[in-house]
């Protein structure tokens, strides 16, 4: 019985090296609230009120905890501008992987 790396002929060599950090993005985007948030940034930067209009039902507090989550696995940046905090989309895995999502589940 053939393996699937096998029938793809895929070198799975270079996810050895970085394992650790596709399941940190996986686990983050395990959750959907922070999926959603994801997918709200891949239209482009918002400040945190314009992402909680978004989601009234989270609370303002767990807002801002899903965001310093997404921040602190780096996919998420945050810049802060008097006293609003805007935050965008890390260019790189995390924008390809919600990208790739968008295609499956919302394109029609």
């Amino acid at each position: 019985m053939e393996t699937l790396e096998k029938i793809l002929d895929l070198d799975t060599s270079g996810l050895d090296a970085h394992a650790e950090e596709a399941a940190a993005l996986l686990r983050a985007l395990a959750n959907p609230r922070r999926l959603r948030i994801l997918c709200l940034l891949t239209e482009g930067e918002r400040n945190v009120g314009a992402i909680h209009a978004h989601f009234p039902a989270i609370s303002q507090s767990a807002l801002s905890q899903h965001l310093a989550k997404l921040r602190q696995d780096g996919l998420v940046v945050a810049r802060r501008e008097a006293q609003t905090m805007w935050y965008s989309l890390c260019a790189g895995p995390a924008e390809q992987m919600v990208a790739t999502l968008h295609r499956i589940y919302c394109s029609s």
